[in-house]
C-alpha cells in the first residue's frame, strides 16, 4: 500500500464511559458522528477490533488503517483498549450516553470476566442493532471474541476472525510455563516497583522515554500513549494476564461448533502462546473449519511490524464476501 494513502487517514480518537470507567476508542471511519447523525448515511457493517493484553489500542492504528484502506474505505473500522487498560488525558471528554446512567455495574472489571462483559456493553450502547459486525480478535481477544459469540448471542456477528488465538491450555504452552508464575505470584514485585519508580515520574519524561523505547524497537506510534508506563494501567494489564493463565485452559468446542461458518481461525509457526499442537489439534477436531497456518513467520504481536500482512488476509476475505453482507 502507498505510504501516502495510508498517511492521509485520520484516526480519531475518543473516551467514552463503558462500565463504569473510561474506554479508548480509535476509529477509522468516512465521516464523525457516523451512527448518530440522521444526515449521515449508516454503513451496514463495522470492523471492531479486540486487542490481546496489554490492551493498548493505539498499538493497532497502523492494522487499523491498512485494513481501512484496502476495503476500500467502505466500512467503519474501530479498536476498543481493555478497561483500565488507557487514560483520558485530563482535558479529554468522557463521552456518555442515556444507557450509561442504567447500566449494571460489571463485577471484577479489570479482570477476564469483566473485560468481556466490557466489550459486550460497548457493542450493545454504541453499534446500531442493524449494524453487521466482523470481530477481529487478537490474542486473548480471540477468546473474548468467542465468549462474544456465547453470551450476547443477539448481535449480528456476521464473521470473526481469531488472530493467533490464545483460547486454550494458556499456562501450558511454552510462554505460559513462564508467565504463569510471574504474573500470577510475583505481579505484585511489579506493582510495588510501578508505583514507586514510575508514580513520581512526569508524564514528559514517560512520553520521552516511550519515543526513544519506540525508536530503539523501529516502531511507528502515531499515538503516543503514556499509559504504557503507568502504574495504575500496568497493573490491569498484570492482573488480566494472571486471570488467562488460570482461566483459559479448556477449548470451548461447543461455541466453536455452533459459529464454526463465521470463524477464522489464524496460527502462527513461531508462536509461544499458541503453538502449532493447537493448530494441529483444531484441524483434526474441525476439519471443515477456516483454520490456518502462518506461512510467514509472522510472531504473535504481529502489530509491531506485520500489520500491513494480516490486513491483507482479513481484506481479502472481506472483499470476496461483499455480496453477501
Amino acid at each position: 500500500m502507498d505510504s501516502e494513502i495510508k498517511e492521509e487517514i485520520l484516526v480519531r480518537e475518543e473516551f467514552f464511559h463503558c462500565g463504569g470507567v473510561e474506554t479508548q476508542v480509535l476509529k477509522c471511519e468516512p465521516s464523525p458522528d457516523l451512527f448518530s447523525d440522521a444526515n449521515v448515511s449508516r454503513p451496514k457493517l463495522l470492523i471492531f477490533v479486540i486487542p490481546g493484553n496489554p490492551g493498548f489500542s493505539s498499538f493497532y492504528v497502523p492494522f487499523i488503517k491498512a485494513l481501512y484502506c484496502l476495503t476500500n474505505r467502505r466500512f467503519p473500522v474501530w479498536t476498543i483498549s481493555h478497561a483500565g487498560h488507557v487514560l483520558a488525558p485530563k482535558d479529554k471528554k468522557i463521552l456518555t450516553t442515556p444507557e450509561d446512567a442504567n447500566a449494571q455495574e460489571i463485577k471484577d472489571l479489570y479482570g477476564l470476566h469483566g473485560q468481556i462483559e466490557h466489550k459486550i456493553a460497548f457493542l450493545r450502547t454504541h453499534v446500531p442493532k442493524e449494524v453487521k459486525l466482523i470481530l477481529i480478535g487478537h490474542s486473548i481477544g480471540s477468546y473474548i471474541v468467542l465468549q462474544i459469540l456465547k453470551r450476547a448471542p443477539e448481535l449480528p456477528v456476521f464473521h470473526a476472525f481469531l488472530l493467533f488465538p490464545t483460547i486454550e491450555r494458556l499456562s501450558d504452552s511454552p510462554n505460559g510455563r513462564i508467565a504463569t508464575p510471574l504474573l500470577c505470584w510475583f505481579r505484585y514485585v511489579l506493582y510495588v516497583f510501578s508505583y514507586l519508580m514510575l508514580k513520581p515520574c512526569p508524564e514528559s519524561v514517560k512520553s520521552w522515554l516511550i519515543r526513544m523505547i519506540l525508536q530503539v524497537k523501529h516502531l511507528k506510534n502515531e499515538l503516543i500513549q503514556a499509559n504504557a508506563l503507568q502504574p495504575f494501567c500496568l497493573a490491569n494489564a498484570a492482573y488480566l494476564g494472571g486471570q488467562e493463565m488460570m482461566q483459559v485452559v479448556k477449548r470451548d468446542d461447543e461455541i466453536i461448533k455452533e459459529h464454526l461458518s463465521k470463524l477464522t481461525f489464524y496460527y502462527g509457526t513461531t508462536d509461544g502462546w499458541c503453538p502449532t499442537e493447537y493448530y494441529k489439534d483444531m484441524k483434526k477436531d474441525f476439519p471443515k473449519g477456516d483454520i490456518r497456518l502462518c506461512e510467514k513467520k509472522i510472531p504473535h504481536a504481529f502489530v509491531l511490524h506485520f500489520s500491513q500482512d494480516i490486513a491483507d488476509m482479513v481484506a481479502d476475505w472481506i472483499n470476496n464476501n461483499l455480496s453477501k453482507i
